[in-house]
């Protein structure tokens, strides 16, 4: 059965990699419950994680972006090529999930985590120069990208209370295919694609929908 590994929160730390000079991608795994909620638009509250910071306000947060999930086994992945120990957090990741495909859920699923959070699997993420300075790693964009180990950010359908340790069960599907790995080839390297994403209906974030018209037009 899927489970939480971890739930990770950050505070903001000084860096040269971003439009303001603090960041908050350094995530670290919170002990005990932790409260999820809905947090307000995008530019006026941090994220949906109780204790956990963004700074860069107008590219991160809001409500498709309350809750970042990244999978334990992409971790491991990643520390094999890149030979070097990746802790809970260090993506900045706010939940790190064991035994679920994150990068293959379909936008609109939902997940219930542990008795009460019903979280709605929204948008990738889309790798920025906070997230190569941080990691440190040369052409760091670029190889997420090849790769498409993406992690999902998550809309919060039912606020509740999460800690590591919960389970994690899939309670809706939907029946189209738009997963969160094909909207990021969508979106990165394939636009091609753009189209196949109306597939995905009112669960599609308004954003991307805008700029799949744009280009049908």
């Amino acid at each position: 059965m899927a489970y939480l590994i971890s739930v990770n929160a950050g505070t903001p730390r000084p860096t040269e990699h971003s439009d303001v000079p603090v960041t908050g991608i350094d995530k670290r795994p919170v002990a005990g419950f932790v409260s999820i909620t809905e947090p307000g638009p995008k530019g006026t509250t941090p994220t949906g994680v109780e204790g956990d910071q963004i700074c860069d306000t107008r590219h991160h947060g809001g409500p498709d972006q309350a809750v970042y999930a990244y999978a334990r086994e992409d971790l491991d992945w990643w520390a094999g090529e890149l030979g070097r120990e990746l802790r809970g957090g260090v993506f900045g990741e706010n939940l790190t999930t064991a035994e679920l495909d994150v990068n293959g859920a379909r936008v609109g699923e939902r997940w219930l985590i542990g008795d009460e959070t019903v979280l709605e699997v929204c948008a990738p993420r889309i790798p920025c120069r906070t997230f190569a300075g941080w990691l440190g790693e040369r052409g760091w964009v670029k190889r997420f990208t090849e790769v498409a180990r993406c992690g999902a950010y998550l809309r919060v359908v039912q606020p509740g209370q999460v800690r590591a340790g919960d389970g994690i069960q899939v309670v809706y599907a939907p029946e189209h295919d738009v997963t969160i790995e094909l909207m990021f080839r969508a979106l990165t390297t394939e636009s091609g694609l753009l189209p196949r994403l109306l597939a995905a209906g009112e669960a599609l974030p308004e954003r991307t929908r805008e700029k799949v018209l744009a280009r049908l037009q």
